[in-house]
């Protein structure tokens, strides 16, 4: 969370992704529980989460589910485990980056506890976009240390590095019978600069980078291209000029008559933003934080929104002919609130509400996610 939103940065110069073999060096074995995928091709699902931001009030909550002894971030997400362990590609944001030693601390310049990866694996995460306007906040090592946790976690990344090398090509994973490529970019780093000399440490926004990076990926053999952006305003329901702009721009950007980017999945706003099919690219403009403490406005009052988010859920069938596109054939979102009284995150869903104010906190998440008609598109509510 900022006090204020930071002017975009100019983006990086882009970096040549490796060739199909430097890809293939990427990806590591498949995950227990998840089998590599025969040779036919066969659909799969994805899902995608908003922001992990872990103020204070979440670190103090996960010493207390460890019982006093470390930090337990897994009965946080206890709730939405059957969501995300069940699908075939699970996606999560991970905003802040992480401190050691017992060096924590949340806002504004956040350094949260490594096991916090662990939990995030618990649940069935596969992989976390990094990419945020918090991800220097402890410089080169506050990133080092994160993707460290996330490697030792089993758990992928996209979007900072530790490496030129690691930050010269996409992150791939299969999914089904699919090669998936994730690509994340931030719109700033609350004004911290670039590590001398690390000017890929983290992917900031440019329309022009992102489609090389996404052609690049296509290239080295993707079959699906996934597009995490940190983006947008705070605090504001509706997509703002930019995140239209944008994500008009990047979902009509081709090759061959193929789309380059097969998904793009918004954070950083902290409240939930519309579902929309655009140029017949699904955008999700903002998914909200799946997990943040009290979360009060720019006006100093307390938001209840900064505790609402969406799960989007989406199923992609193999092409009918080769070469073809990979099209998703249903589209859902999972509303979610985290209850900050229980430090647990709450699956609302299609289910009938659990009593108390949940029915309406689910009612207004639907109807800002359609707010843009993506029903009409097909988007519906899931469990």
């Amino acid at each position: 969370m900022t006090t204020r939103r930071q002017p975009t940065t100019p983006a990086l110069v882009a970096v040549l992704v490796t060739a199909l073999a430097g890809c293939q060096a990427q990806e590591p074995p498949a995950r227990a529980g998840r089998p590599a995928a025969p040779s036919e091709a066969r659909g799969f699902t994805l899902v995608a989460s908003g922001d992990v931001l872990p103020h204070s009030s979440i670190i103090e909550q996960a010493r207390a589910d460890a019982g006093g002894d470390g930090y337990d971030f897994e009965p946080m997400l206890s709730g939405i485990k059957p969501v995300v362990s069940r699908a075939d590609l699970a996606i999560c944001h991970m905003e802040t980056v992480y401190g050691a030693d017992g060096d924590y601390s949340g806002y504004p310049a956040f350094k949260s506890p490594p096991q916090v990866a662990k939990s995030l694996a618990s649940t069935g995460y596969d992989a976390c976009s990094t990419a945020s306007n918090h991800s220097l906040d402890d410089g080169a090592a506050g990133i080092g240390r994160t993707l460290d946790a996330l490697d030792r976690a089993g758990v992928r990344h996209a979007g900072s590095a530790r490496t030129a090398q690691e930050a010269g090509g996409p992150t791939v994973m299969r999914a089904g019978g699919a090669k998936v490529a994730h690509l994340a970019y931030t719109y700033d780093t609350n004004g911290y600069p670039l590590p001398e000399g690390q000017p890929w440490a983290v992917n900031l926004i440019d329309r022009d980078r992102i489609v090389a990076d996404a052609r690049a990926a296509r290239t080295a053999g993707a079959d699906v291209v996934v597009v995490s952006l940190h983006w947008g305003t705070e605090w504001q329901d509706e997509p703002d000029e930019q995140q239209l702009r944008l994500g008009r721009e990047l979902t009509a950007s081709r090759t061959g008559g193929r789309p380059d980017i097969d998904l793009i999945l918004g954070t950083h706003a902290h409240v939930p933003q519309a579902y929309e099919k655009v140029n017949g690219t699904w955008v999700v403009y903002g998914m909200g934080d799946q997990i943040a403490g009290e979360m009060f406005n720019y006006e100093g009052v307390r938001d209840k929104r900064g505790n609402q988010s969406s799960i989007g859920r989406f199923t992609f069938a193999p092409p009918a002919r080769p070469g073809g596109r990979w099209e998703v054939t249903k589209a859902e979102f999972v509303p979610q609130w985290f209850d900050v009284g229980a430090g647990r995150v709450v699956g609302l869903g299609a289910a009938p509400a659990r009593g108390g104010d949940t029915g309406a906190v689910r009612d207004r998440i639907r109807d800002v996610v359609l707010s843009r008609g993506a029903a009409q598109d097909g988007l519906v509510m899931g469990k």
